[in-house]
């Protein structure tokens, strides 16, 4: 399993919980900071496009797609870069993919989850399996005898501004939606990655008998995570040289004030939300310098794949 290859600055709930409102607006949620280190007085730009690469199949290509490709490094990313937009017309969205990729490599390298729906690969190929989240993981309890559901939202800002975080809440609220978290389950069980990847079957047959359409979305909420990462250009990152301290503790102070202003905003519309508090939310954030950059340089490697000149 590839290393998830940078550091992690928070991995914790927001903060020490002292009264009654702090413990309803922090309880069942988390914030994960990340960042990435410097080499020659420049930040590693190589070792987050690999980290892409690395885990591009993984969303991009099926179980069984993957399967046939083992051991065929060239020809799994030619496959998967099949799979991927060159880039979104839209400037606000430009560079979705790339985080979509990124979460799916904390998601599998941090949270030990496994793709049971890559949702690139259905986006291009039954595009009405592409509505919903950004992306779907089961995670496998340590005993191995039960199970949680990871409902991803990934977005590349050019910043976490409150405006960008109000548009954040408004899909994370749109995702949990009754319908269309049915929609997953169904998606979930109907494709065969589930029972390529979920090789007990006691398991597999528990995970599909709770996500029937029969069984009320009510007595899942409990199981449902929804990992929020946002990558996000980053002043303090593109005029840093080093991976000091004092960057490290510029990064911490600011991911966590915008996390704390994140759920803030959140909360204030959780009543749209059955069983709210049941449910895990973890906004995970990544700075980078920046944004145009990275997503040249993304989309002139998936157009080599792609043979397009």
């Amino acid at each position: 399993m590839t290393s998830i290859g940078f550091e992690t600055l928070i991995d914790d709930s927001l903060a020490t919980i002292t009264n009654i409102a702090q413990l309803k607006a922090l309880v069942n949620k988390r914030i994960f900071s990340l960042i990435n280190d410097f080499e020659e007085g420049k930040w590693q730009h190589s070792r987050f496009q690999n980290y892409l690469w690395d885990n591009i199949a993984q969303t991009a290509l099926s179980e069984r797609e993957r399967a046939a490709l083992i051991n065929q490094s060239h020809s799994t990313l030619v496959a998967a870069a099949r799979n991927l937009r060159l880039t979104d017309k839209d400037e606000v969205g430009q560079g979705s993919e790339i985080a979509e990729v990124f979460l799916y490599g904390v998601m599998r390298n941090h949270y030990k989850a496994l793709p049971v729906v890559p949702k690139i690969f259905y986006k291009q190929n039954v595009q009405d399996n592409a509505k919903g989240a950004d992306s779907v993981h089961i995670v496998v309890n340590e005993a191995g005898d039960d199970f949680s559901l990871w409902f991803g939202e990934a977005k590349f800002y050019n910043s976490i501004a409150d405006a960008r975080l109000d548009a954040v809440v408004s899909s994370v609220y749109a995702s949990l939606d009754v319908g269309k978290l049915r929609k997953e389950n169904s998606i979930i069980t109907n494709v065969s990655d589930i029972d390529q990847l979920i090789l007990a079957e006691p398991l597999r047959d528990k995970i599909k008998a709770a996500l029937s359409s029969q069984v009320s979305i009510d007595h899942l909420k409990q199981k449902i995570h929804v990992p929020i990462l946002i990558i996000h250009q980053c002043g303090d990152t593109s005029a840093c040289a080093a991976l000091s301290d004092e960057y490290k503790n510029q990064i911490s102070a600011y991911h966590t004030d915008r996390a704390e202003a994140y759920f803030l905003r959140q909360l204030a519309g959780s009543s749209k939300i059955h069983k709210y508090n049941d449910i895990k939310f973890h906004l995970i954030l990544f700075p980078v310098p920046n944004k145009k950059a990275i997503v040249d340089a993304f989309v002139g490697a998936v157009s080599y794949f792609k043979g397009v000149r």
